[in-house]
């Protein structure tokens, strides 16, 4: 487990990784990442992967496409 604090930057607001998260995450500085929901609400950090994102993709284009189906199965 690694801990980190939200800072204010401007009008954002950012998180720090020591390098030892990024080793774990295999990420570095520049690199895009993902803060993904998962079934229990939490949130899981995962690197930017080609599969990964154009499956993202394929979901937001889905969602938008099927969201009142999507609001009927809920």
């Amino acid at each position: 487990m690694f801990e980190t604090k939200i800072r204010k930057v401007g009008n954002s607001c950012v998180l720090t990784l020591s390098k030892e998260a990024l080793a774990v995450l295999d990420a570095a500085e520049g690199d895009t990442v993902y803060l993904v929901r998962t079934d229990d609400g939490s949130l899981s950090l995962r690197r930017h992967e080609d599969d990964f994102a154009d499956a993202m993709d394929a979901l937001e284009v889905g969602a938008r496409r099927y969201n009142k189906a999507m609001d009927a199965l809920a």
